[in-house]
C-alpha cells in the first residue's frame, strides 16, 4: 500500500521491542537502529501535546549525521500526563509503585510525538488518547511489578500486559498509541509523505 516509500531506505530509531511490532503491522520493510543516552529533557514550558513531540524532534537530530539522502528516519516518544505532571519511564520499582498508585482508578492521557523526516524533509505529529482506570489494589500493584517489571514503559504500565487486561476500564482513542505508536496515524502520514 505504501509503495512510493520503496526509494527509502527506513529507519525506526527504537529501543522498543512494541514499536518494533506495531511498525511490522504496516507491512513495511524497514530497519531498527538505536542510539544509547539521547537526552530526553524538556523545557518546562512546553504543553503536554508539545513535551514528547519536543523529544521525538531531538531524537531525530541525533541521527542526523548517520543518514543518507535515501534515509526516512521514525523517531517517537510516549508520556502519560495526569495532574499537570509527566509520568515517563520509572527509575526504580518504588518509583514505579507511586506512578500506578497515582493512575489507579483515574484516567490519564497518553501522549506520542512521532517525527518522520529525511534530510530533506521534516513532518511530527502528536497523538492523544485518555485512558481510564479502575481502584487498583496492593496487591495488583506488586504483583504487576514483579512479575511484569515496567521499567522501560512511560507511565510503569504496559496496555496490552495483565494490569491492562485487568486494570483499564475506559479507552478514548487509539489502543497502538497507549503500546507507543500511533500506527493508523503514521500510516495516513506515510501515505502522504
Amino acid at each position: 500500500m505504501l509503495s512510493h516509500l520503496q526509494k527509502y531506505d527506513i529507519l525506526l530509531a527504537s529501543q522498543s521491542p512494541r514499536r518494533r511490532e506495531l511498525l511490522k503491522g504496516l507491512d513495511l520493510d524497514f530497519r531498527v537502529t538505536a542510539l544509547p543516552d539521547i537526552d530526553e529533557s524538556f523545557p518546562a514550558s512546553l504543553s503536554p501535546e508539545d513535551i514528547p513531540l519536543f523529544i521525538s524532534r531531538r531524537k531525530s537530530e541525533a541521527y542526523r549525521p548517520q543518514m543518507k539522502e535515501n534515509t526516512l528516519l521514525i523517531t517517537a516518544d510516549t508520556i502519560v500526563w495526569l495532574d499537570g505532571k509527566v509520568y515517563g519511564k520509572p527509575t526504580d520499582e518504588a518509583d514505579a509503585r507511586q506512578m500506578l498508585h497515582r493512575l489507579s482508578g483515574r484516567t490519564h492521557q497518553v501522549i506520542t510525538g512521532v517525527t518522520l523526516c529525511t534530510l530533506q524533509k521534516e513532518v511530527s505529529f502528536a497523538v492523544t488518547t485518555d485512558v481510564s482506570f479502575a481502584r487498583l489494589s496492593d496487591e495488583e500493584i506488586d504483583y504487576y511489578i514483579d512479575r511484569y517489571r515496567p521499567m522501560d514503559k512511560a507511565g510503569a504500565y504496559g496496555i496490552q500486559e495483565w494490569i491492562g487486561y485487568i486494570g483499564v476500564t475506559g479507552l478514548c482513542g487509539s489502543y497502538f498509541n497507549v503500546m507507543g505508536l500511533p500506527v493508523q496515524r503514521l500510516y495516513r502520514e506515510l501515505k502522504n509523505f
